[in-house]
This record gives structure tokens, sequence and C-alpha cells, in this order.
């Protein structure tokens, strides 16, 4: 069977390529460069209300250095034990033994392994599978303007003929969907879709068509498998005249493994209405999770559906259940205490929530008291820091943020963090004590 062969959509693999070599230019994120008048939306469409995170700071204070006493270890084990995952998928491919990678999915995905943080392993090595892949494009796209010769299209093909040695296995149908939409991304870019080129658009738009005619012929439910309902839940945000049922997707994600908190944040996210969804619609589906949820996360699920939409859209935080999702905080905090969670918590509290604001004045006054949560969080649940989380919560948790130096970004992290920290025991601090945190939380010492 040749690869034309398994090509179900409109375009195949070489008429694809000829299309994107040809036609559309690169976006990068944020726009690299002007776009013509042809190739944009409408000026006219508005643009929601700008929430503002006050810009990170790279010198931490010396007070805060001297007097704060924290453990940072690096890696830390959450991002070790994914490092080895990440790593084992991708030697794997690089030698070419995908009956053992497939082997080691299908049974992570199987079990629901998770990392201590909640990562499923199956995800993790999906990823490891297809990032040489995924980062090739990534780079070649980096500048805005790649070569008309560069081979952007060289490793999705390679994969393209791996699943044609492997057309029943849904674990490569898996990584080669989320190839080609992890590929859509980088054309796409992360800007409004009123600033995405229409050239651009269509080939975000082939690369989600191609994924789409993958993973048709899977059922997640029949095989059981998170891994497939992830990958399907992914393909939402393709288009967005996308008319399938967007919380049935997200449910049968969450029931398959509820341990997973991700799917939860995610499904928040895409029912805003910007996506799929409307604020009545997020508040009801927020609310059937906690109770689908309880006995795993008690008012936990509330929280992670909220976690992001309220971070990033006034309406959503301005109409929060504030009691139930601080109750879900702590429900969270005391089913599933580990560092990781800890620093996610307080990161997010203190600094997604506390340092943003806009002007819209009840949503604001719900995000000052989510950032008076971070107090009880730090003084009763951390033990040490992740200055990873804590650069990423600066920004808001975006998923396709470019970090080109990953020493400075934990670094910002770092400070961000202690500077943050120190100002939660000013009191202690003023009085000539020093902060030292332990494994059963922090204490004051003096000086």
């Amino acid at each position: 069977m040749s690869i034309n062969e398994t090509w179900h959509g409109s375009i195949n693999m070489r008429a694809l390529s000829a299309f994107i070599q040809k036609h559309v230019r690169p976006k990068g994120s944020p726009l690299p460069f002007s776009p013509q008048a042809e190739d944009t939306a409408p000026a006219s469409t508005p643009l929601p209300a700008l929430i503002r995170r006050r810009a990170p700071r790279t010198v931490m204070n010396s007070v805060a250095q001297n007097l704060l006493h924290i453990a940072c270890p690096d890696p830390t084990a959450e991002d070790a034990i994914r490092d080895k995952y990440l790593l084992s998928a991708q030697h794997l491919v690089r030698q070419e033994r995908w009956e053992d990678l497939i082997s080691a999915i299908g049974i992570a995905d199987l079990k629901r392994h998770l990392t201590p943080g909640g990562m499923p392993v199956a995800e993790l090595m999906a990823f490891g599978a297809r990032s040489d892949v995924v980062h090739a494009v990534e780079h070649a796209l980096m500048d805005g303007r790649p070569p008309k010769d560069a081979p952007l299209l060289a490793g999705i093909e390679a994969l393209e003929h791996v699943l044609v040695e492997h057309s029943e296995s849904y674990v490569v149908a898996c990584i080669v969907a989320q190839a080609h939409m992890d590929t859509a991304w980088a054309w796409r870019g992360t800007g409004w879709d009123i600033e995405v080129p229409t050239r651009n658009r269509e080939a975000f738009c082939a690369h989600f068509d191609r994924a789409s005619d993958i993973m048709e012929p899977f059922c997640a439910i029949t095989v059981d498998s998170p891994l497939l309902a992830a990958t399907g839940c992914a393909l939402l945000g393709g288009s967005s005249e996308d008319k399938r049922p967007v919380a049935d997707c997200y449910e049968a994600l969450i029931d398959l493994n509820p341990l997973n908190p991700r799917p939860m944040r995610a499904m928040g996210n895409h029912l805003l209405p910007r996506w799929y969804g409307s604020y009545a619609e997020l508040e009801l589906e927020a609310r059937r999770t906690a109770a689908r949820t309880a006995d795993t996360w008690g008012a936990g699920g509330y929280t992670w559906v909220q976690f992001d939409a309220i971070s990033c859209d006034d309406t959503a935080c301005a109409n929060l259940d504030l009691d139930f999702f601080v109750e879900g905080l702590h429900d969270i905090l005391s089913r599933r205490p580990n560092a990781y969670n800890a620093n996610l918590l307080a990161a997010y509290c203190a600094n997604s929530v506390g340092q943003s604001f806009s002007g819209n004045d009840q949503a604001d006054q719900v995000r000052s008291q989510i950032a008076d949560c971070a107090q009880w969080i730090v003084r009763e649940h951390l033990t040490e820091l992740h200055p990873m989380i804590w650069a990423h919560a600066a920004r808001g948790f975006d998923n396709n943020l470019r970090v080109y130096s990953p020493a400075r970004f934990a670094a910002s992290g770092r400070d961000d963090a202690m500077r943050i920290i120190s100002s939660l025991f000013s009191a202690e601090i003023a009085s000539g004590k020093r902060i030292v945190f332990t494994d059963n939380g922090p204490i004051a010492q003096a000086s």
C-alpha cells in the first residue's frame, strides 16, 4: 500500500506539500510580518477586553534572598519523571523500534499511568515520539520566512509511512494526528483569529483536516483509551465552525481518567464564548464535573474547569461562584498533596490571577480574593519551589509559549516567586525573622 492510498482527505501528501511550499506564508507568534490587507479578516471585528498581566521582573530583592530560604530542586521530581518518559519514547523512535513504543504507550494508556503531577504517561510518550518532527517544523517557521525549499513536511511524511505500516494501531494514529495538529499550530501562531493571514489559516486547516481523517476509524470508548479521547479533544481546536458537542467530548475523556485534571481545564477554556460555548454552559459543566468527580476531587472539579477560563475572561471571572472555587482549592490540596500541586495553585492564585487586572470592578474583586488564597496555600502546603511553574504562571500558562532560554525563563520564575512569597511573610520579616521552608512547611526563625 502506498502512502497516497491512506490519504482519505481532499488533499494528499504531495498536494499539501505543494500547497504549503508555493502558496502559504508562515506565521510566527505574534505576527513576524505585516499581513497584506487581503490576508486578514475585516478590521472591524471587535477584540475582547484586554486582561493585563504585570510584567515579570528578573532582579530579585536581596532582602528576600537573604531572609527567605526554600529548596529549589533542579530538576524537580516531576520534571525528572517527565523527561524520562519523553526521552525514552524519542529514543525508541530514533531506533525505529516502533513495536516497543506501541507496547509501552498502550500499557501506560490502559493502566492510566500518571506522573505525581497528574500528567498521563501515554501522552508524554506520544509527544516524545513526535518531538523531533514537531521541533524541526517549529525551528523552520521560527522567523516567519523559511526558504522555499525548506523540508517542512519531511518528518510528517516519514510518520505517515509508519502509519501505513501500523494502520491498525491507535497509538501510531494518535502520534501522527498530533504531529499534524502541532504543525498546524506552528503555522497559525497563537494570535487572535482575525490576525491570522488567510493563507496561513488554510495551512492550519489542511493539517487539522488530515488529523481528523486519521482519527476517524477509532473510537476512544470502544478502545477504552484516554489517549484516543485526548487526541479527539485536541481536534476541537481545528475549526471555529466545529459543531460537535464540546462538553460531551471532554466528559468522555474525564470519565476515562478522572485523576487527570488537564481535560477539565481544557474543557473550561473551550466552553468560553470565544470558542464553542457560553458562560451558562461553562458554569453548568463546572458543577456537573464537580458532581461526577466528587469521589476523586471533592469540589475540585469545579475549580479545575474554571481554572483557565476565569484567568483570561472577565465575564467568566465575574460570574464565578467564589466560595465553591475556594472550597475546590482546599479539596485539591488535601486529596492530592504534593509539591507540584502546591506550586501550581500558589503560582496560579498569586501570579496568574493575582498579578492580572482589567478594570472590570467585579472581575478584579474576584481576582483579589483568589489572590488572597496564596497566603494559606504557601503557609500550609508549600515545601519547595518549582521556578518553571511560576514562570509559566506569570504568562498565563500559555501552552504555545516559545521559551528560547529555559535557564533565564526559570530564573524569572524564581525571582517572581521569591518576591511574592516574601511579601506573604512581610510581618515576620519586618520583625527580624527569616523564613525557612521545611518538609512540614515554613517556619519563622530568628535571623
